[in-house]
């Protein structure tokens, strides 16, 4: 990572351990609406007596470090601090990390909030039990945060250019959607990655079944071979995905035959199937009966059950 120090940071602030620059934001009601918004970015270059903690954090902190080495306590864990490192602070945890003296840290770090925050640092693999990534900060995240970063700086002052709630919402989630394709392979290579791909796979078959897709997209869309996917999927749902993707056009269809008087043509292209012939063909496979027969006799005995209740309720009268 290109090195930056004081002289190429025009709004730097020193104290007694570190170079600071950082922005802090109010978040506006659009914002408050969503799962998380940024409430500041920094960036630091520790001097040799860094030192921060033991603390805790009202937010959380997402940070990165750049260059140097230094050392992380948190919930009576210890890690190593290395450039290319990630580690996050959880609010009312306490914390406490420090750089080494030959080897100062520089970083740049964000805080945030909001209902879904710890959901953005799951899909990082990051957790109060587990903190810290190492190596996961990838370039294209970095370049984004420092864009990010710049962007808030020509924003700072009275005569400063004002970045909109839009803006900064697509640097924090852009930040962690690089960050999160990048550590994904990691996380999926073991059993919690597989419960993960295959909870994807199931739900991108239960949101996309009706657009005519397929068993192999939804492996490709997990990223798996579609006979691998296949086997896991039976194997952990009790059923092969097509037998599933199957059940769920059928289960609609059902529902739209029962309580709907769209006609045999729409409800065969609402749930998927290109034509009438194919649909009324697999859904007399599956039920034993044609749809229009499905519903007549639905029909019939809905009119029954009502004329039963009306003279139950004459007989009380």
């Amino acid at each position: 990572m290109a090195k930056r120090g004081p002289a190429m940071r025009d709004n730097l602030r020193e104290d007694h351990h570190e170079f600071l620059e950082i922005y802090h934001f109010t978040p506006s009601e659009f914002e408050k609406s969503g799962p998380a918004w940024p409430i500041r970015i920094g960036y630091n270059e520790a001097k040799a007596n860094y030192h921060i903690g033991p603390r805790t954090t009202p937010y959380h902190y997402l940070l990165v470090i750049l260059d140097g080495r230094g050392t992380f306590h948190q919930a009576g864990q210890t890690y190593s601090l290395r450039p290319g490192d990630l580690f996050c602070l959880f609010p009312q945890v306490t914390h406490e990390y420090y750089t080494a003296a030959d080897e100062p840290l520089r970083k740049i770090f964000f805080a945030f909030d909001g209902p879904g925050a710890r959901s953005l640092l799951a899909r990082l693999g990051l957790q109060e039990e587990q903190p810290h990534a190492a190596g996961a900060a990838v370039k294209e995240a970095v370049k984004l945060l420092w864009t990010f970063l710049d962007r808030s700086a020509r924003g700072a002052g009275q005569s400063g250019e004002r970045m909109t709630d839009l803006a900064r919402l697509h640097y924090l989630h852009g930040v962690f959607d690089l960050l999160t394709a990048s550590t994904a392979g990691t996380r999926q290579s073991g059993l919690r990655g597989e419960s993960a791909w295959l909870q994807r796979g199931k739900e991108y078959l239960e949101m996309h079944y009706a657009d005519g897709i397929t068993v192999e997209r939804a492996a490709d869309y997990v990223g798996v071979e579609r006979t691998h996917f296949s086997k896991r999927f039976r194997h952990t749902y009790g059923l092969p995905p097509v037998q599933y993707l199957q059940e769920l056009k059928m289960k609609e269809a059902r529902h739209l035959l029962e309580h709907t008087g769209y006609t045999l043509s729409e409800i065969a292209h609402s749930v998927g199937y290109p034509d009438l012939f194919s649909f009324s063909k697999a859904f007399k496979k599956w039920t034993g009966q044609p749809p229009k027969t499905y519903r007549m006799e639905r029909m019939a005995a809905g009119g029954q059950e009502a004329e039963q209740r009306g003279t139950n309720a004459s007989g009380h009268e």
